[in-house]
């Protein structure tokens, strides 16, 4: 998974300004990378975190969920498995929602060895696929409560893949399979008490701006890595505050796991692995703030906002000039509303 965070602008920690101007110049894209770069290395290392979590409060997570129940997307690896095996820990019941039965199970057995519950459950469900999330849905909200849906699966393919659809594989998984289990599960979530939905973001995001033009990327060059920080300016930029405004009593957040040393960061980017990998964060590190927000009391976070290092930030670059209106951002959740219909 690629990683990286934001810092403060001009909106607000957390917040976007409402309008701003596309730009597609060479050299604002210059200036946004860079810029992003530099920010990662004084911001998103281990030592970075280190010296944030001198401000953390140490009892914050010193806490037990027995009774509450999580959904983790992609919780069979990295740090999902990670996640999952630290709620497990202080008595949380945890969903799984895995593609690969083998290492799903391989998953559950390793967190049931890890803690003293068996309260473990698999799902099986490919999140690129529309008809199997409905179908997930309709039998969970069934049988099952839900207090905090994790939203931690992600994809970046760097060839355009189809899916049986005729998806995008990148925007079936990473926008299109939030967008409907996030939203299908909201009426489940509104049942519980101090119900929340957390999703995991990358820096990526910070340099790229809202096109709803090309959604499946059909009309450009393919670029896996700009494909990837697209599906998370849709969720984080739009999706993410859109629903805290909409559903002011469930807690919506996303956060950043730093630049953390995970299978995915090897996989995908081994050339960076390698110069940087005595810098990057760890695995805890890096689910820390995913952690805190699912665990500690977030009465008194805002709602909406994109966290790093337990603290609400920008998800802006300053000057980058990355925002979008409200008519991009209606256009968006208009697509992707009559898409989820398709296949319900």
């Amino acid at each position: 998974m690629l990683s990286g965070r934001a810092t403060p602008g001009r909106a607000g920690p957390g917040r976007r300004p409402r309008r701003g101007s596309a730009c597609g110049a060479p050299g604002l894209s210059l200036y946004r990378s860079a810029v992003r770069f530099v920010k990662g290395l004084r911001e998103y290392t281990k030592s970075d975190y280190e010296s944030a979590s001198k401000d953390f409060l140490p009892n914050d997570l010193e806490v037990q969920v027995p009774g509450r129940v999580f959904l983790v997307t992609r919780g069979n690896s990295s740090i999902g498995k990670a996640t999952a095996l630290e709620i497990a820990k202080r008595g949380g019941t945890v969903h799984l929602v895995c593609r690969d039965q083998a290492r799903a199970e391989d998953a559950r057995s390793e967190i049931i060895r890890g803690t003293v519950t068996r309260n473990i459950f698999l799902h099986i469900v490919d999140l690129s696929d529309p008809k199997q999330i409905w179908k997930f849905v309709e039998k969970f909200k069934q049988e099952h409560k839900l207090n905090v849906l994790i939203n931690n699966a992600g994809c970046m393919i760097d060839k355009r893949e189809l899916t049986e659809d005729g998806l995008e594989k990148n925007f079936a998984t990473s926008t299109l399979g939030v967008y409907i289990l996030t939203t299908s599960l909201i009426p489940v979530l509104q049942k519980e008490h101090d119900p929340q939905v957390i999703t995991v973001s990358s820096g990526g995001m910070l340099v790229q701006k809202l096109n709803t033009n090309d959604l499946r990327s059909e009309r450009t060059p393919f670029d896996g890595t700009v494909v990837y920080a697209q599906n998370k300016v849709r969720d984080m930029e739009v999706l993410m505050e859109r629903w805290a405004q909409g559903h002011p009593a469930i807690h919506f957040s996303s956060m950043h796991p730093g630049w953390a040393d995970t299978p995915g960061m090897r996989q995908v980017m081994p050339g960076f692995h390698a110069r940087f990998r005595d810098r990057l964060c760890s695995e805890a590190q890096g689910v820390d703030t995913m952690l805190w927000l699912a665990l500690s009391a977030t009465a008194a976070q805002p709602n909406g906002h994109f966290f790093q290092d337990r603290k609400p930030v920008s998800i802006h670059l300053p000057l980058a000039r990355t925002s979008s209106s409200p008519a991009e951002e209606e256009k968006l959740i208009e697509i992707l509303e009559q898409l989820a219909q398709t296949f319900k």
